[in-house]
């Protein structure tokens, strides 16, 4: 989870997850379908808010219109690899100027031991912006995010049991230096034996450079209670960068990242994600 914002010479640049969107004039709806419609919604919506990129792992603390792809290749405890394809990214969508709805994909996970591939968990994301302003306002966020995963991927690839994971998100930018937060946990509806519960904390630092160039990093500390890890603890220090958003043609844009998470206490679950991410915003 996360947010962030930015404002002097971030005032005029788009996001690097969606132009920068001006409500268009109140008169001209009459006349339009309803997707017209639909869009000048959520451009009210990102024109409120900064405007800044989608971290790697953190969830972006701003709503955005968007179908979003990453990949990741990481190394397990037992020193094999695994690939996950998807990674619980789908459609980002705003269906009014302060909610957006992601509807995932479940991701396909190949595993160089033996532990047979197939799909994981199928899950979606809810996202409210509750109080923002876009640069040279305070560029500020602040919101809520429930994010579900429910047991439909095979044995080997799922958590076994539905798993739900609200967060608060916040950030505030200056300039072209912004900081995107979030404070959540998981909260397993069944399985709480096996799974536990986690506190989930993320930070992310990010500049802009040139408006289209985003260099990050990103620190996710995850703390269990309950289960077969109790408590143990996580951390992973992400170094990334997000390149775009660059016009494609008409609505659309392209942007792409790239990144890879290292494990920096004795404990953890993975090592060395080395993360790609494919972003196509639309508004």
């Amino acid at each position: 989870m996360g947010s962030a914002e930015i404002f002097h010479v971030a005032d005029s640049a788009p996001s690097a997850d969606e132009p920068r969107a001006e409500p268009p004039a109140a008169d001209a709806a009459s006349s339009d379908g309803w997707l017209d419609s639909w869009l000048r919604r959520a451009a009210e919506g990102l024109a409120r808010q900064p405007h800044t990129a989608a971290p790697l792992v953190t969830t972006h603390n701003a709503l955005v219109q968007q179908f979003r792809y990453d990949g990741y290749v990481q190394q397990d405890p037992s020193g094999t690899w695994t690939t996950n394809a998807g990674t619980g990214r789908g459609l980002e969508i705003m269906p009014t100027s302060r909610l957006e709805v992601q509807l995932a994909m479940p991701p396909y996970l190949t595993h160089q031991s033996s532990v047979p591939d197939g799909f994981g968990d199928w899950s979606f994301l809810v996202k409210f912006r509750a109080f923002s302003a876009p640069e040279g306002k305070g560029a500020y966020f602040v919101g809520f995010v429930l994010n579900a995963a429910f047991p439909t991927g095979n044995t080997t690839n799922s958590a076994g049991h539905a798993v739900w994971s609200p967060a608060v998100a916040f950030g505030k930018g200056w300039g072209n230096f912004n900081l995107q937060n979030s404070l959540g946990g998981t909260l397993p509806q069944t399985g709480v034996l096996v799974l536990g519960r986690t506190v989930m904390l993320n930070d992310v630092a990010q500049y802009r450079i040139k408006r289209v160039i985003w260099p990050m990093v990103e620190v996710n500390s995850t703390f269990w209670s309950g289960g077969h890890d109790t408590g143990k603890k996580q951390v992973f220090l992400t170094p990334g960068i997000v390149f775009g958003s660059f016009p494609i043609k008409g609505r659309l844009r392209i942007g792409v990242g790239a990144g890879e998470q290292i494990a920096v206490t004795q404990f953890h679950t993975y090592n060395h994600r080395h993360i790609l991410s494919l972003r196509l915003p639309f508004r």
